[in-house]
């Protein structure tokens, strides 16, 4: 039988946070305000995963950061699609990103195991290429 004496946890603001995440760190040229950001909305010793590594520790991120501006010229973006959805501390966020005002030239989904409010890990996971 369910223990309904025991209060339910508050489950935290998984669009809040993972938009957040778009906007403050993968959007954020200034590396000292991703810094900010990042401390702001990860544990202190986060992992990433990506396709092709996994990054550990809020400095690596910040650097995957900057090196995809930096690459991909000053008006790529991205850019949330739709509402970000979650319970029980994961939550996932699919996204686009392209040049500001141009053609989306990738697309994928952020999903985020949370904890406290911050992000622990973040899986990014790319959407084939169409074609």
């Amino acid at each position: 039988m369910p223990d309904t004496a025991s209060p339910m946890t508050a489950e935290p603001d998984y669009d809040r946070l993972l938009r957040a995440n778009l906007e403050r760190v993968f959007n954020e040229r200034d590396a000292s305000k991703r810094a900010a950001a990042l401390a702001d909305l990860f544990v202190d010793e986060p992992v990433m995963y990506e396709p092709t590594d996994v990054v550990r520790g809020r400095e690596a991120i910040s650097a995957v950061a900057g090196k995809l501006l930096e690459q991909f010229g000053p008006t790529f973006r991205f850019s949330p699609v739709g509402v970000a959805v979650g319970h029980h501390g994961l939550g996932s966020l699919r996204w686009q990103a392209g040049p500001d005002g141009g053609l989306v030239t990738v697309t994928g989904t952020d999903v985020a195991e949370v904890a406290g409010g911050r992000i622990v890990r973040l899986w990014v996971l790319l959407n084939p290429p169409k074609g």
